[in-house]
């Protein structure tokens, strides 16, 4: 995080989980809501991620707590829940950014077993994961879910990818009418930001051709979704629910 930027303190008191947040953009958004005053919880699929992502937060001055969370795996995902209601009493934001891309095939040549993966970890995962967590969420929580820009136009080399992040669009209209009016549920598509995730993406010359499809003429940052993520999820944005904000420079995704 950008030591010089000055940071509004918009979560004191408040608790968030960030799925798939011990690097990339699920770290970064830990990052922001921790320097904003949200005590995080933060969680991958394993305990060395974890701990060192809880370290390097602490070292920041944020309450952080660790739990190891395959989101697939249905005893881990109630373990984060409880485990949290158990440290703090409550949940008042819940971020869904876990995702896989096992694949580059075409979607008719992708094996079944590579789609239920798809299925299971990009979509079903964040409704499982409210299913558990709704019970204890506060009257003003809210919950950002982050999809693609690729999910306006699913690029071939990651088709199916794009079709699970398309799906989240709707998954976030609908759960934004049945949580209300206690839970806003809004959505990030981000544009292209190169993390570990997205590296093997940047090889041969495809990071410039990337930027040049930008109106700003760069790739994104974790910092840049941060900042979108903080906003949706708090009272800034107390009248925003079901939407999706587009982060992404200005590269093409809807009229």
């Amino acid at each position: 995080m950008d030591k010089t930027l000055k940071i509004a303190k918009r979560f004191e008191g408040k608790v968030a989980i960030v799925t798939a947040s011990t690097q990339g953009i699920g770290f970064g958004i830990a990052e922001r809501l921790g320097l904003e005053g949200a005590s995080v919880v933060v969680s991958s699929r394993k305990q060395k991620n974890v701990d060192e992502a809880v370290e390097k937060l602490k070292a920041q001055g944020i309450d952080a707590f660790g739990v190891v969370c395959h989101v697939s795996n249905a005893q881990q995902r109630k373990n984060l829940i409880d485990k949290t209601v158990q440290k703090y009493g409550k949940i008042d934001v819940v971020v869904s950014n876990a995702a896989a891309n096992p694949s580059v095939d075409t979607i008719l040549q992708t094996q079944e077993s590579v789609l239920d993966k798809l299925w299971d970890i990009n979509v079903k995962s964040s409704i499982l994961i409210l299913k558990d967590a709704a019970p204890h969420m506060q009257k003003g929580s809210s919950v950002v879910i982050i999809s693609s820009i690729s999910a306006f136009q699913p690029p071939t080399s990651m088709a199916m990818y794009g079709v699970t992040k398309t799906a989240l669009l709707g998954l976030t209209k609908a759960l934004a009418a049945e949580m209300a009016p206690d839970t806003r549920v809004n959505c990030i598509a981000p544009g292209f930001v190169p993390t570990y995730f997205a590296a093997s993406l940047l090889e041969n010359g495809v990071r410039k051709e990337i930027e040049a499809k930008t109106l700003l003429n760069r790739l994104g940052t974790t910092q840049d979704m941060a900042a979108a993520a903080a906003f949706l999820l708090s009272d800034d944005a107390a009248y925003i629910t079901g939407e999706t904000l587009v982060v992404g420079g200005g590269m093409p995704s809807r009229l």
